[in-house]
Parts: structure tokens; sequence; C-alpha cells
């Protein structure tokens, strides 16, 4: 029997992968200095952890009780300030009986978003979905908003919390998306005037912090209106976070166009494919999944970055707590808490939103199955 003859009967596989402690070596082990680290991390864990612990949930206090708080500060957590306070946190000034249509598109929201990641990559699913978000955000506005079928109007200025906050997000990275492919295509193979024009648009978006662009879209842009026009400050911050965005997503967009090898262009146009139909059908499609782990980067930087619109009096969820705390000297002692609270939600948030993208470039990867 040859070595052919045997590859046919035995064909040669994989070996098997590697042990917890082979691969626990080699990450925390692997030179000497890396094993240093390890055990100084492990020193500094073992030290800071149980005290932690202690602070933040043997000793703590979990009733809203000023009393006890104030007798166990220093020593415990008075998460009671949050069980007191979490309403307003989370819902802002949202009239108090009102405050389940928020909670029903906060709900509503979610769905859109687990359904996204199960659905997502699968053929015909990004035109399902973008009709499915279009209806959910503009459903979860008018709940909020209100003024038919019985339910009270409710002002954009009382709208706060975490509903705010993912409204924001939501409608900034929405709108943003279109106008950022839009600036990618004309920077990269655009005519001359249109290429100077999206390149001059980024780089000065991209040169001047998001709180300058807060302030004009708030305060210089009315100046420019004609008398009597004023446009809703939920919008004007909207379209001032959506171009902001707009420009960051443009270059990521742009270098996933550069990394499509040029014969994929070239091989579209000889089927007789238009130019539109070679970006839209070969090469965004490659491009997108390629820097799919970056446009999900700028995702949750926007989910961050609509905390800075306090800035202009609208009360998000770091707002809220705030707005929760400033009038209030029995539970602002404990303002620690109530940005503890705050952080996990962040924190959840951004966790959620890398989980379904590590979820959803897999199943691109494997041509939608997970």
């Amino acid at each position: 029997m040859d070595h052919d003859d045997f590859q046919r009967i035995a064909p040669r596989r994989p070996p098997p992968p590697p042990g917890l402690a082979a691969r626990l070596r080699e990450s925390l082990f692997s030179n000497p200095l890396s094993g240093a680290a390890t055990l100084l991390l492990l020193a500094l864990l073992a030290w800071g952890l149980p005290r932690l612990l202690d602070w933040a949930l043997w000793q703590a206090v979990w009733a809203p009780d000023p009393e006890a708080c104030q007798a166990a500060r220093g020593v415990g957590a008075c998460w009671g300030m949050v069980a007191e306070k979490h309403r307003l946190i989370l819902f802002g000034r949202y009239p108090f009986e009102q405050q389940w249509r928020p909670a029903l598109a906060l709900a509503l929201w979610a769905l859109l978003a687990v359904g996204s990641v199960l659905r997502g990559g699968r053929p015909g699913a990004g035109r399902v979905l973008g009709i499915a978000w279009a209806a959910g955000l503009l459903a979860g506005v008018l709940l909020m908003r209100g003024g038919f079928a019985g339910l009270p109007l409710v002002t954009t200025d009382q709208w706060g919390g975490l509903p705010l906050t993912l409204l924001l997000a939501l409608v900034a990275i929405a709108t943003a998306f279109p106008i950022a492919v839009a600036l990618a295509l004309g920077r990269r193979s655009g005519p001359p005037l249109l290429r100077g024009l999206a390149t001059l648009y980024i780089e000065l978006v991209r040169g001047v912090p998001l709180v300058s662009v807060l302030f004009m879209a708030s305060f210089i842009f009315p100046l420019l209106l004609p008398p009597g026009s004023n446009p809703d400050v939920l919008l004007r911050v909207l379209a001032g976070l959506s171009l902001f965005a707009a420009a960051y997503l443009a270059e990521t967009i742009r270098a996933g166009l550069q990394s499509v090898p040029l014969a994929q262009a070239q091989a579209a146009r000889s089927l007789g494919m238009t130019a539109w139909q070679v970006q839209r059908l070969v090469l965004l499609p490659q491009a997108l999944r390629a820097v799919l782990p970056a446009l999900l980067n700028s995702f949750i930087s926007t989910f961050k970055d609509s905390s800075l619109v306090t800035i202009v009096s609208l009360y998000e969820l770091t707002g809220a707590l705030g707005l929760a705390l400033s009038g209030d000297p029995v539970w602002r002692p404990f303002k620690v808490e109530g940005y503890l609270f705050v952080t996990a939600i962040y924190f959840l948030g951004c966790a959620a939103m890398s989980a379904g993208g590590r979820w959803a470039e897999r199943r691109w990867r494997h041509g939608g199955r997970a």
C-alpha cells in the first residue's frame, strides 16, 4: 500500500483542540512578563474583590431608608436610593401614571433587536428588517408622544431616561448609515467635485468634538432659520448626532470598500452590470461584511455618545440621574450608587450589542447559519 492509498483509507484529520490547562497556560503564562502580570492581577483581585463584595452586597442597604443609609455610609452601599429613584432615573420627567408607554416602546425595540440578530444574514432579511425597524421606531415615538386614541399628549421636553437614550441612538444610527454609504461612495469613486465635497465634510466633522455639533444644532441653527420657525430641540439634536456619526461610519465603510479586490468590480462589469448594480450587489455586501466589527464599534460609540445631549437640556439616562438628585438633599450623598446603576445599564446595553454583533458575524460567515 503506497502513501496515496493510505490517505484515501485514513484521511488526515486536524489535531484535537488543546485542553483547558494548555489554553490557560498559553493565554496567561506564555512568557515571564505575561506570567508576572497575571500574578499581579490575581493578587489585586484577591485583595480588592472581598472588600468590594462586602461594600456592594453584604453590608449594603437595599431598602429606601435614609437613616439606615446614613448609618452605613463608608461601610456599605445604599441601593435604597436606586429603589427610591429608579423610575425617575429610567423615565426622567415623563408623567408617572403614563410611564407604561415608554416601557412598552422599550420592549418593542428590544424585540426588534433580538429579531434582527436572529434573522440577520439571511437572504432578503435586510429589507424586511428595515421596514420592521422603521415601523417600530415610528410606533414607539407615536406611543410616547400620544395625542390620539385617548392617550394624553406628552411633549418631547418631558421625555427622558432610558427610552430617550435608546431613541437617540437608534434614530441616529438608522439615519447616519445611508448618509455614510453615500459619503463613502462619493469619496472613493465619485466625480472630482463630489469627491472633494465628501472629503471636506468628513474631515471637517471628524475634526470637531460632538459637544460643539450639539451646541450648533441646538442654539446656533435656529438663528439661521426664518423668524417664527423653531424646530423641536429633539429633532435638531437628532440631526446633529446623525450627521456626526455619519462622518465616522463613512470612513469605516470606505475602508471596507477598499478591502474588496478590484477584480470583483471588473468581473461584475464584464457581466453587463451597471455601476450602481456593482456597488449594491457586489462591492457593498462584501465591504460591510468585512468591517462588521468596526461598524459595531461605531454603533456602540453612538449609543454612549448620546449621554452628551444633557448639555442641551435633554435628560437622557445620565441627565435623568442628575435630575433625580438635584433637588433632594436626602439622597444626593449617595450619587455614587446612582452612577453605578447607570453604568450597569450602559454596560449591559453595550455587552448585548457586542454579543449580537458576534452572533451576526458568525451567521454571515457561515451563510446564514450560526
